[in-house]
């Protein structure tokens, strides 16, 4: 693609790599370009067929869609695109489409560049990655519905997937928003706290050992805990000479005040040396405070829209430590707090048990993608054979005690035909299990009072 002229309304749509995910376009995250100022070649216009290639970006790049429809308007693409267009004649279009999924972590290994510009150019796509296929179109078409229908069924499971983790996501913040909601009355954050404060604001020294030097990119959003695995060290010395209030401890609160992660409160539970950016605040709970309430009462919705509301800067919002002291609270007793906390904590635990579930199920479903395709490309696929791949490798989730267990509750049948139907069957043979009712078991056993 080529660097458009962006426009607010009118002109022609621009898909960038936000659209490409998933193995399909979402034109929601297009842009648009002004045709008027800067034509765009006929052969920059996407068509039925062509296949879009993410060339830009650790953890974008080598991301793969086709366009299986006509978009819906004239439609182009931006530089960080590259369309790769099958040769005609030569392939079932659909069947194209897959050979480079069938690639597409190959295509992520052949970036370059240093981390987080890496990119991939349009010669290392054509000359450097290989593929095979048969060259028989009927053959090629016979693959293509074999992996249709196996892959819809692999899609019904990721979306039943995501979407049981976003019942529990919900679940989880509808009980703190009603325990927290219990409180009568508000207090600045100031008056519960025994001291606010952030890390240093001067760029530290490194060191190849010392005392862990924490960023905002180590602070995990989901689980709300610190990654010590990538750090980088500060000599002895340095952390010393801070000043005690800025050496974080036990019951220590800490909290994200700048960009994308912003207002993601961290418990401190272990005592351990470390010290922290000034795009992180700390906040040192008083004795009538309890510390894992306080962390739940900032992670809450109406705390997160104050520290929001109250950011300033243009390129990147941050939370004054004046803006993060005024915040308003929740005015409960310490009892109270540590009924709640507890409670909580019982949930956040169940909700958490739930993310890894389904981050190991995502990662076998994908995993599934790729073993059929593989099967797909090496001649051995059938029905049966993507069937069966399919139910040996499929994990479940026992909803009693959320581990993961054998593939015996993951069914993949069709449903049961009258007798008289079956009667009809002059072959008389078993229906061939298929993935048109692929069956996910769910968290409906997970419930907690609120």
């Amino acid at each position: 693609g080529a660097s458009p002229n962006y426009l607010d309304v009118g002109g022609i749509c621009v898909v960038n790599q936000k659209c490409v995910r998933n193995h399909v376009v979402n034109y929601a995250f297009a842009r648009r370009h002004d045709a008027e100022s800067k034509c765009v070649a006929v052969e920059r216009m996407l068509r039925v067929g062509d296949v879009l290639v993410n060339s830009t970006g650790t953890g974008t790049l080598g991301r793969v869609a086709q366009i299986r429809h006509a978009p819906p308007e004239p439609t182009t693409v931006d530089s960080h695109v590259t369309i790769v267009r099958p040769k005609r004649g030569q392939f079932h279009t659909d069947f194209f489409g897959y050979m480079l999924i069938r690639i597409e972590n190959e295509i992520e290994a052949n970036g370059e560049g240093s981390s987080g510009q890496t990119e991939l150019s349009r010669s290392t796509l054509s000359n450097k990655l290989e593929v095979t296929y048969p060259t028989a179109i009927p053959e090629q078409q016979r693959i293509v519905a074999i992996l249709d229908e196996a892959f819809e069924g692999l899609d019904r499971a990721v979306a039943n997937t995501k979407q049981n983790l976003a019942n529990a996501r919900e679940l989880f913040a509808g009980c703190l928003n009603a325990k927290l909601g219990q409180a009568s009355d508000y207090v600045e954050l100031s008056e519960l706290a025994e001291n606010i404060t952030d890390g240093d604001h001067s760029p530290p020294p490194k060191a190849e050992s010392g005392i862990p030097f924490i960023t905002i990119s180590d602070i995990v959003k989901r689980t709300r805990e610190i990654d010590f695995s990538d750090t980088f060290s500060v000599p002895l010395d340095y952390f010393q000479a801070l000043k005690p209030y800025k050496k974080p401890r036990v019951g220590d609160v800490l909290y994200t005040v700048t960009g994308a992660t912003l207002g993601i409160p961290v418990l401190v539970t272990e005592q351990r040396d470390f010290c922290f950016q000034r795009h992180i605040g700390l906040i040192r709970p008083n004795a009538g405070t309890d510390s894992a309430w306080l962390s739940y009462a900032l992670l809450a919705p109406d705390a997160f829209s104050q520290a929001t509301i109250g950011s300033t800067g243009t390129a990147q919002k941050t939370v004054s430590l004046s803006v993060l002291r005024a915040m308003k609270l929740p005015k409960m007793t310490l009892a109270q707090q540590r009924k709640i906390a507890a409670e909580l904590d019982e949930v956040a635990a169940k909700t958490e048990q739930l993310a890894l579930i389904a981050e190991i199920r995502l990662a076998a479903l994908a995993e599934l993608k790729q073993s059929i395709l593989a099967r797909a490309f090496s001649a051995k696929l059938t029905k049966q054979t993507a069937t069966t791949v399919t139910a040996a490798k499929a994990p479940a989730l026992s909803t009693d005690t959320g581990e993961v267990q054998p593939s015996r509750r993951w069914t993949l049948k069709r449903p049961r035909r009258s007798r008289s139907s079956r009667r009809k069957n002059s072959r008389g043979t078993r229906s061939k299990r298929t993935l048109r009712q692929w069956t996910l078991t769910t968290s409906k056993r997970w419930s907690v009072n609120c």
